[in-house]
């Protein structure tokens, strides 16, 4: 760990990497993952929509994360 880091922001850290990671797998997958599922064209927007959620979530957290270690 870096010294502007705590454990619980390291923690914040690989929980954004990792739903970075999961939603870059969803929306590769979401065409795969809908014929699977046997929903069509709604189902697959579903999921890169959830993905897009995801998305923007982790770019909140890892923003928050940035203020927070850039001050100390």
């Amino acid at each position: 760990m870096s010294r502007n880091q705590t454990p619980d922001t390291a923690k914040q850290g690989r929980t954004a990497a990792l739903v970075i990671a999961g939603a870059g797998l969803l929306a590769i997958f979401a065409p795969q993952l809908s014929r699977v599922f046997g929903g069509g064209v709604r189902l697959e927007m579903l999921f890169y929509l959830i993905s897009l959620a995801a998305f923007i979530w982790s770019l909140v957290v890892t923003w928050n994360l940035w203020q927070k270690t850039k001050d100390k």
